[in-house]
């Protein structure tokens, strides 16, 4: 699989300076953690649920995660169980067929042994398992089930837990909780591919809801969590975790706002690059301006409850060909010493020694997500990969 892999390659050539790479479950972490991008979750009961994966990985979604949480009603977790092991021996009968990473978000540690002894010969689609309201003394049952039930299974398995608990959210306890946090994914450092921030619960703490015209960071409260979750789990001095941007829970289709407007009208038609800006701009403003917060407060790829979220995600996620000609320069191995230079593009500074790590993370970025061709940007990346 490879970001942008459902478009045909003659419009990534057009779009592209250097393509996303391909990789698959097997990948290194190092490279999956970082190629999660827009992860879509489902919840587990979907009767279709085969089907809506196989559609999924056809419009470009990488990563999904089904779910046996907060998504279903108690009462249908049971349920939610048996439908996953029906769905996932259909999906491993499919012959050609290529999955996202499929991860499973449990409840409890036991369900953990239990759905990958159930799955039998499938368990080689699932890439791991989401682990809900993690701190150090609930998360390390998950972890060392996990770990147990891989040596069994001889599967590699990830853990992606997620941060949610009140503990985390108020003041008092929460360097104290960052602090187990961080003991207990350092321990299983090797089987923890990224860390998920759960917003919708925090702001239940205080009964809040943001609006879609809000960004997370425009709610003071869970700003801040963000901040100390980065400060404390997210350095890039070698210590750090991938952190992942929370959900966005409002959603429009694109697509079926665009297109019917560009069959009706040749004009409209001409005008294609003015509508799809008017588009973005309507439609899709606060979860834009939410993403680039995310990446400008170290955060990357997206938790997504809708499809039409996937796309701005990816969109957003690719690099520039202008932050790849700064990280270049910055890591040639002649600045290895340091000192400051002027950006190929002479509109800043590059200075070799603190744009180290920034400059890192792009290469990466740009090695999952690709490098956008000069006269190329979102609006272009985004269009491109609307199905036809």
């Amino acid at each position: 699989m490879r970001h942008f892999g459902h478009i045909a390659p003659e419009v990534r050539q057009r779009l592209f300076h250097q393509e996303p790479c391909a990789f698959t479950a097997d990948s290194p972490a190092r490279l999956l953690s970082a190629a999660l991008g827009a992860t879509l979750y489902s919840p587990a009961t979907r009767p279709r649920l085969a089907d809506d994966i196989v559609k999924q990985a056809g419009s470009g979604v990488v990563s999904m995660v089904l779910c046996l949480e907060d998504s279903i009603d108690d009462a249908d977790v049971g349920a939610g169980e048996d439908n996953l092991v029906r769905q996932f021996a259909d999906l491993a009968a499919r012959p050609g067929a290529e999955p996202p990473l499929l991860f499973i978000r449990v409840r409890t540690p036991e369900q953990i042994p239990d759905l990958v002894h159930r799955l039998g010969p499938s368990v080689r689609l699932l890439s791991g398992f989401v682990l809900p309201k993690f701190t150090e003394e609930r998360g390390i049952p998950f972890l060392e089930a996990l770990t147990t039930t891989e040596r069994a299974c001889g599967r590699r398995l990830f853990a992606m837990p997620v941060l949610e608990s009140p503990e985390l959210l108020y003041r008092e306890s929460r360097v104290e909780t960052l602090e187990g946090i961080f003991r207990a994914v350092d321990k299983y450092r090797d089987r923890v591919l990224a860390l998920r921030l759960g917003v919708t619960d925090f702001c239940s703490s205080y009964g809040l809801r943001r609006a879609p015209d809000m960004t997370a960071y425009d709610v003071q409260v869970v700003a801040s969590v963000i901040a100390d979750v980065v400060n404390m789990l997210g350095r890039a001095d070698g210590t750090g975790f991938t952190v992942t941007g929370p959900v966005w829970e409002y959603f429009r289709a694109p697509e079926r706002m665009f297109k019917p407007q560009l069959r009706q009208s040749p004009f409209l038609q001409m005008q294609a690059v003015e509508l799809r800006e008017k588009l973005i701009e309507h439609a899709m403003d606060g979860l834009l301006r939410e993403i680039s917060l995310d990446q400008a407060n170290g955060l990357l790829g997206k938790t997504c409850i809708h499809p039409s979220h996937v796309l701005p995600v990816h969109a957003l996620s690719v690099v520039s060909h202008e932050e790849f000609s700064d990280a270049q320069d910055i890591l040639r191995p002649e600045r290895g010493g340091g000192g400051v230079l002027r950006s190929a593009y002479t509109n800043k500074m590059n200075e070799v020694k603190p744009h180290r790590a920034w400059a890192e993370r792009t290469l990466l970025r740009a090695e999952v997500f690709g490098v956008a061709n000069e006269d190329v940007g979102f609006v272009e990346l985004l269009a491109a990969g609307i199905p036809g």
